[in-house]
């Protein structure tokens, strides 16, 4: 695909012939000779379909001269008989041949168009992919699917019109154009060329005024969209406070906004059919007078004022089409265009040329006087330095908003550094392709989010190609096959919208499971049992020792009971690294670890004396 030389400036409007540079070799697929053979052969039956189209009028002009000459009365059977029947014929099969033809076409065309959206609507879902995390954050879910929506919906439209609208005209404005200077002279050619060229600029310039409320009308419908999906995503925290009123209003506030917009772009395109239809039905009107005034001073003959009214007519048929195929080739260049702009999206984090696989031997984690910052003027980890050995469990524990969970993020690479470095095995990861570094990493998160499709789907999503003696493993390795047995559907029971059909340790069990049959050789658990109950969060405890044996295991904890067990921890507090050691050399520090330890076990004191 070509590069987009567009501007980056967001309020520039992205459309024209930038955006139909950019889809021609999703049209013209290189690789694909068979499509290409399929664009020829529709081409040559747009033609066949002309010719006859422009054939058309003659046959019928010579039936009606031939009935009409002298001598040539109703009831008797003569010479010019034959002939008007032969031409009546020859215009029926005509008739038939043109929509044949065009039908033809459009059996040849149609696997092009579709696989032409398909190719672009692939690329636009694998560029969203690849943008950063960050752009993901900032976006609404809603909104971008829209724009994609919008987007692909639009190529196949727009392509019929381009194709088999627009050009077909063209060539029948220069043919009718050549048999009018021919057939009558040039007043009629200048008449018709004058009506079209009124007709193209009426249409242009009220059509740009309508895209401007088009504009904004998708704007207004993007936003009732994403307004009514972010509340439905979030429907328990709306039920929660009660605020179905709230929501509701909300919604309405939007789609009112929507119906004002839609009912002014509506009244604009009446207003754009009436002025067309004015400029129509004057050339209408003036080039059959014309015709009538040469009949009577006998230039001309009964069958030419029949040969210009039926050249007149085929030609009105798609000029009053013209609004419509203009402003839905607008249209479709804007969706395309806003598709375009999704797409051009500058990927935050990215491979570096030639970059390498990473390769482990052993899988130990060093953050090298790292500093980032998700905003320039807010810095979260100011030049951290830990090391994590090969093997070895971990814990890393501080107060909200020490960057716990950010260490999460830039080990995933989803957010790169600003300053400093990270290693696995010694390979700085900016410097290895993201999927094997994402490959070697494996992460319970503190809400699972699981994908609406069945709990055995959920835990082979951990590796391509996992079968179902893999998935059974994982699930009893993960202490899931009590609630398995349970089920009537088993591994094929639905988990719902973001898995909100299963408890809270029901997802944690399946999110471990899917890492165990993803089998990292480094894992990282997110705050994973602080949304836990004690006991649940024990019997995941447990499950999760199991899953450490024999990895690399960071465990990001605000319960710092569930970690006292580790190897090694580190302390941070507001970015910094302030304390490391075991469990009992931090307590006998009395530093920053020991409050924290203190504070949480004078809460439980005080719920234990509360439940008593």
């Amino acid at each position: 695909m070509p590069p987009d030389t567009a501007s980056n400036d967001p309020d520039a409007r992205h459309d024209g012939w930038g955006t139909l540079r950019r889809f021609l070799p999703y049209l013209w697929p290189r690789d694909n000779p068979a499509l290409r053979a399929r664009i020829i052969g529709a081409t040559v039956l747009i033609l066949a379909a002309k010719a006859t189209t422009l054939a058309l009028p003659y046959a019928y002009k010579r039936a009606i001269d031939a009935m009409s000459l002298p001598g040539t009365a109703p009831g008797s059977i003569s010479g010019a008989y034959a002939v008007a029947l032969a031409f009546v014929l020859a215009y029926a099969l005509g008739r038939f041949s043109g929509v044949a033809f065009d039908n033809l076409r459009n059996i040849v065309f149609e696997r092009v168009g579709q696989d032409a959206t398909r190719a672009l609507a692939e690329d636009v879902f694998s560029r969203l992919h690849k943008l950063s995390l960050r752009f993901h954050l900032a976006r609404r879910t809603g909104e971008v699917t829209k724009v994609i929506e919008r987007g692909t919906k639009s190529i196949d439209v727009m392509l019929y019109f381009l194709l088999f609208n627009i050009a077909p005209t063209v060539i029948e404005l220069v043919a009718v154009a050549i048999i009018f200077y021919v057939s009558f002279g040039w007043p009629l050619v200048a008449a018709t060329a004058l009506a079209v060229v009124l007709y193209a600029w009426t249409t242009r310039t009220i059509t740009e005024w309508r895209n401007a409320l088009r504009e904004r009308m998708n704007r207004l419908d993007g936003q009732a969209m994403a307004r009514a999906v972010d509340s439905l995503l979030n429907y328990e925290t709306v039920k929660y406070f009660a605020a179905e009123a709230r929501e509701e209003a909300r919604y309405a506030q939007a789609t009112r906004a929507y119906a004002d917009a839609a009912v002014k772009s509506e009244n604009s395109l009446g207003l754009l059919n009436i002025a067309q239809a004015l400029i129509v039905n004057l050339l209408m009107a003036g080039a059959m007078a014309y015709t009538v005034w040469g009949w009577a001073k006998g230039h001309l003959t009964v069958g030419d004022v029949v040969f210009v009214n039926t050249y007149l007519t085929q030609l009105f048929r798609p000029l009053d089409m013209l609004g419509m195929v203009y402003r839905t080739i607008r249209q479709g260049l804007i969706d395309m265009a806003a598709m375009f702009k999704l797409m051009d999206e500058p990927q935050e984090v990215a491979d570096a040329p030639g970059a390498p696989a990473l390769v482990i031997r052993q899988p130990a984690v060093v953050f090298d006087n790292v500093t980032f910052g998700y905003d320039p003027d807010r810095t979260i980890l100011h030049g951290l330095t830990l090391e994590i050995a090969a093997g070895s469990k971990v814990a890393i524990v501080g107060p909200s908003g020490a960057g716990k969970s950010t260490i999460a993020r830039l080990l995933f690479r989803f957010y790169d550094p600003q300053g400093g470095r990270i290693l696995i095995d010694g390979q700085d990861i900016r410097l290895v392709t993201q999927i094997s570094l994402r490959a070697a990493l494996g992460i319970v998160p503190q809400d699972s989010v699981l994908f609406n499709d069945t709990i055995g789907y959920n835990i082979a999503y951990g590796r391509d190609g996992a079968d179902l003696s893999d998935v059974e493993a994982a699930a009893r390795a993960a202490a899931l096959m009590p609630l398995i047995e349970r089920l009537p559907k088993g591994f094929e029971t639905e988990v719902g919208e973001r898995g909100l059909k299963l408890s809270g340790g029901e997802k944690q069990r399946v999110a471990i499971a899917r890492t165990l049959v993803k089998n990292p050789p480094i894992v990282l658990f997110d705050e994973a049992t602080s949304a836990l109950d004690t006991r649940t969060e024990q019997d995941i405890l447990s499950t999760m020792r199991g899953l450490a044996e024999q990895r690399t295991t960071i465990s990001i904890a605000h319960r710092l009971s569930t970690i006292a067990d580790s190897d090694r921890i580190f302390v941070l507090d507001q970015g910094r690294l302030v304390e490391s050691g075991g469990h009992l050399e931090l307590l006998r520090r009395d530093g920053l670890y020991a409050e924290m330890w203190n504070r949480q076990a004078a809460e439980q004191g005080d719920l234990s004396e509360a439940a008593e």
